[in-house]
């Protein structure tokens, strides 16, 4: 019973005896009232799964403690508390904190949090109007649309949506003994009383039904020439397609998206898109999932000569940004992406990016762009052919060991990269700590499959040269530094096709396999010898080609 987005354990201090932290616990509350509401199992240390066996909560120090937090968080609504006993005889409390639809839930003392993975996080600044915008969206789903019952709503919407729930088979036997009515209901597509929701009109209404919605789902496909210049425009604007109907459609009807080069692999040769195929679903998947359903913006796909923009009305969601996108596991519409995993239109919650990550590293192609302007997200992937050398040695990995998610990605990005620092391959990975690498490569290193050099934040990794001899390769990788005339002409390419640029984008386009310092000292010995010039002051400096080097 791990501690997610939804769900924490206090210990029983916390909330009896002669020193509660009640203050803590009133955090959490709204924490969870923030998001999308949860509960909290008061009597459970974090790292335990039952009570101290015996353990007896006395049901006056439960209203008391309810009586308590009410005080003390404000705008928080907790259900009727639940005093249960585990198989071992210990007493627990309980507490299911409702979402907070449509003010912002702070505590007494007016401090706001919210709850990003398992962790309360404080909203202070922008965050603060970002959240309170994200509060006029969060019910949208489940609101009723008047007038429109179930006697209302097309049979043949109803059959397609009942069929898709069974044949994916990603839930229970229970859910799926159910009738088809029963089905709705269970999805938030229908209220008990037969009346339909904005999301049972998005996936069951008619056309004209769901264009009385607010914001419906609405898509533009636009085919861009090397100029940029629009050559080919396919929309979906009439709202007559429910959205796995409009996923399936806009996938058929994009056929920029499905070109795919042979690339050559010693006697024989190997097909690459130019967007892996499960990348491409779950991107769009993602923009339908996650867009703002209360602002009036459609999601544009744009297909480029060279790479893939999907933009959705909406920023990231409170919490999450592009640089914890890969870990952070928090849903903006979640009765939404209840019913896309029903129905197999995307994995589990918090696969979707893990799994992007995974196929880009697994055909050595470039990772995501993610741009967040707070009004609308924009991912964009490029469509560059991967090198054959690296491509074949990771299809060798892939066939004869068995990798974790975890695994492959980091193997894909060393594969690409070649020579990585500890800093630079936990930045890639997204993890604020070197010390967080070891689920990612600690059984790579055991079994010989990475080497490493150096300690701590100074360590380099790089593939063993054997995985390169077995997959018949004639490059060896080295853990040795980059030799100083490579890293001059890396930095002179690199600023020729960067013009202006300032030191830590130089460093951080070609330092990845070299320490910061040693860039650094080679950009100033290229200044000094005339070969690049400098420009401006000490925080504004910015470097460009000399006219000896042009």
């Amino acid at each position: 019973m791990s501690e997610t987005h939804v769900f924490e354990k206090k210990s029983y201090r916390k909330a009896f005896g002669p020193s509660p932290d009640l203050n803590d616990l009133a955090k959490t509350c709204v924490c969870l009232a923030n998001a999308q509401g949860g509960s909290l199992l008061v009597g459970i240390e974090d790292q335990e799964e039952d009570p101290p066996a015996g353990q007896q909560i006395p049901q006056r120090e439960v209203n008391e403690l309810v009586k308590k937090l009410s005080s003390r968080a404000v705008n928080v609504s907790i259900a009727a508390p639940e005093l249960l006993t585990a198989a071992n005889g210990g007493q627990y409390l309980r507490l299911t904190v409702q979402p907070s639809l449509h003010v912002v839930a702070t505590t007494s003392d007016g401090k706001t949090y919210a709850r990003l993975s398992d962790q309360c996080q404080p909203v202070t600044g922008e965050d603060l109007h970002r959240l309170v915008y994200e509060k006029t969206g969060l019910q949208w789903e489940i609101r009723v649309v008047p007038d429109v019952t179930l006697a209302d709503l097309p049979a043949e919407e109803i059959r397609f949506f009942a069929e898709r729930v069974r044949a994916a088979g990603t839930v229970s036997a229970f859910v799926l003994g159910k009738s088809d009515q029963e089905l709705l209901e269970y999805f938030n597509l229908l209220t008990a009383t037969g009346q339909a929701t904005h999301l049972g009109v998005l996936w069951l209404g008619t056309p004209a039904q769901r264009a009385r919605l607010s914001y419906g789902l609405q898509v533009q496909y636009v085919v861009y020439d090397e100029l940029e210049r629009k050559v080919r425009k396919e929309i979906w604007l009439d709202h007559h397609l429910n959205p796995a109907r409009l996923l399936d459609d806009l996938l058929a009807r994009a056929v920029e998206l499905r070109y795919a080069h042979e690339i050559p692999m010693g006697s024989t040769r190997r097909q690459v898109r130019n967007y892996p195929e499960a990348v491409l679903r779950e991107l769009l998947v993602n923009a339908f999932a996650h867009r703002l359903y209360t602002t009036a913006a459609d999601v544009f796909v744009g297909a480029y000569t060279d790479r893939l923009e999907i933009t959705s009305p909406g920023g990231l969601p409170l919490g999450v940004t592009p640089t914890t996108i890969l870990h952070a596991q928090k849903r903006r519409n979640p009765h939404l992406m209840a019913t896309f995993q029903a129905t197999g239109m995307m994995e589990g919650e918090g696969s979707g990016y893990d799994l992007i990550y995974e196929q880009l590293s697994r055909e050595a192609k470039p990772l995501p762009e993610v741009d967040d302007s707070g009004q609308s997200l924009r991912v964009t992937v490029q469509s560059q052919l991967p090198d054959a050398a690296t491509l074949r040695l990771l299809d060798y990995l892939a066939g004869q060991y068995t990798f974790s998610q975890k695994e492959m990605i980091a193997l894909g990005q060393l594969a690409q990269h070649r020579r990585l620092s500890a800093l630079a391959l936990a930045a890639r990975l997204q993890l604020p700590q070197t010390e967080r690498l070891r689920p990612w490569l600690a059984r790579l290193v055991e079994q010989k499959l990475v080497l490493t050099q150096g300690a701590t934040k100074g360590t380099y990794y790089a593939l063993s040269p054997t995985l390169y001899q077995a997959a018949r390769l004639d490059e060896r990788p080295t853990l040795r530094p980059l030799d100083p005339v490579l890293l001059r002409a890396r930095i002179l390419e690199d600023v020729r096709s960067h013009p202006q640029s300032a030191l830590a984008d130089i460093v951080g386009r070609v330092g990845s396999d070299t320490a910061t310092s040693t860039v650094q000292r080679a950009v100033y010995a290229l200044v000094k010898s005339g070969e690049l010039l400098a420009s401006g002051g000490r925080q504004q400096r910015r470097y460009s080609i000399s006219q000896i080097n042009e």
